[in-house]
């Protein structure tokens, strides 16, 4: 009974911080393995089931979604897609061993993606009164689809902390409005979500045991998270999600050298 509790609270806590943030995956991933599922199902596991959670917060927050430059919405979905789909089919490629020994790293460039990420944010783009040569137009077009597509291959492969890391990007590729970035980051999780979960069902690496629990409470925090970002301080929230950060690494870490 008392894993049955873990795994609801770690999808509500999971949904919420995904809505918010990101960060889901911090709370989702060990509490799985903490249950006894094997490392890499407990990553699919954990990703599908917050794929409701990004749906519910799209949802919440389509009203305020905004697109890069050179990013139209069917080219954000096929970054996504593709970019998911490699991701995945590379871990059901990996094996336990690897993904264990990847996964306290892994974490970890998560962590200082949410350090990082603000500073990476506030730099300021050239002014848009600014004349551009085309050559340079198609180039900054490019470079944004570029980097999202390798965003999505990671998202794909591990998901863990790729909020912020999207919200890092969309502020480098020169938006500003915070939650049209959180819309936009909520449509590109649910895509290469989706195309994820498929591969990782196909493979079979998905827990059907905890899937619908942990479904389940991401789709209440998520929707319970896309609200709270209107109002809760994100400085104190960033504090929070970088210490639970830190914490599963080092955790992940003595884990590994025991």
């Amino acid at each position: 009974m008392i894993d049955w509790v873990i795994v609801f609270v770690a999808g509500f806590l999971g949904g919420m911080l995904n809505a918010i943030a990101g960060g889901g995956s911090f709370i989702t991933l060990p509490a799985l393995i903490w249950v006894g599922v094997p490392p890499i199902a407990a990553n699919t596991t954990g990703t599908a089931a917050l794929l409701p959670g990004y749906l519910a917060s799209a949802w919440r927050f389509r009203r305020d979604i905004e697109y890069p430059n050179g990013l139209s919405l069917w080219l954000v979905c096929a970054i996504a897609l593709l970019g998911g789909c490699i991701g995945a089919t590379t871990l059901l490629l990996t094996s336990d061993q690897v993904f264990s020994a990847l996964i306290p790293w892994l974490i970890l460039l998560s962590t200082t993606a949410f350090i990082v990420g603000p500073k990476l944010m506030n730099l300021k783009r050239p002014s848009s009164d600014h004349i551009v040569e085309k050559n340079d137009s198609c180039q900054v077009y490019f470079i944004n689809a570029a980097a999202l597509f390798v965003i999505c291959i990671y998202g794909g492969y591990f998901n863990g902390g790729m909020g912020i890391i999207l919200l890092a990007a969309f502020g480098l590729m020169g938006q500003s409005n915070l939650l049209g970035m959180n819309g936009l980051k909520s449509i590109v999780s649910a895509l290469l979500t989706v195309v994820a979960v498929l591969i990782y069902a196909l493979g079979g690496s998905i827990d059907l045991e905890y899937l619908l629990l942990l479904g389940l409470g991401s789709v209440i925090g998520g929707y319970v998270g896309a609200g709270l970002a209107y109002r809760v301080s994100q400085s104190h929230l960033r504090l929070f999600i970088i210490v639970i950060g830190c914490l599963m690494a080092a955790g992940f870490f003595l884990d590994g050298s025991l």
